[in-house]
């Protein structure tokens, strides 16, 4: 098991210069992106970012959630709070805030490699790690016991087949990624 605190990821701008996201991990191979972790502040509408070849999940973790609009304005994807939302990074879009900023974590992945998916686990369930290529668990309230550490608001764990199982607490909320080689 690999644990990331928050304090510990890497903030770096969007790709279309509107906003800022705060890299958990990512995997690139000759330059070219595989996958990547991240939590981006959404602070005002504007456009996405392109990731031409990529799918995205992504999933409103704080606040009221977006809707992703087309360039003429109708809507293509509702993002409710903690629903994640697959979609192409080929998609011309804009986000279009609900009630004030959000924080959305994104998984963007090759899906020519990999098959992607992102669930919400709350209150007391227990996680044990499957046999994914990548998996990880996002701690988004209350706590996540992963054997004797435990992951708090926006900490992060890679997880692997073999590592404890993980518990959240009564009020707590995570989110599980994972990535399965096609």
């Amino acid at each position: 098991m690999q644990i990331i605190r928050r304090s510990h990821f890497r903030t770096v701008p969007w790709n279309n210069g509107g906003g800022i996201t705060h890299e958990v991990s990512r995997e690139d191979v000759d330059g070219k992106m595989l996958w990547r972790l991240s939590l981006a502040e959404v602070g005002q509408d504007g456009p996405f970012s392109l990731f031409p070849g990529l799918a995205r999940i992504l999933t409103v973790i704080d606040g009221a959630g977006m809707d992703l609009v087309s360039p003429g304005g109708t809507l293509v994807h509702a993002l409710p709070l903690l629903r994640p939302v697959y979609f192409s990074g080929d998609e011309e879009l804009a986000g279009r805030l609900r009630e004030g900023p959000c924080l959305d974590f994104n998984l963007i992945y090759d899906p020519k490699l990999f098959n992607g998916a992102a669930i919400v686990l709350s209150g007391r369930e227990t996680l044990v790690p499957t046999r994914a290529d990548v998996e990880g668990v996002l701690c988004l309230s209350g706590a996540v016991h992963c054997g004797d550490d435990t992951l708090n608001r926006h900490d992060f764990a890679f997880v692997s087949l073999g590592d404890p199982p993980l518990t959240l607490s009564a009020d707590g909320k995570a989110l599980r990624l994972t990535l399965t080689a096609r």
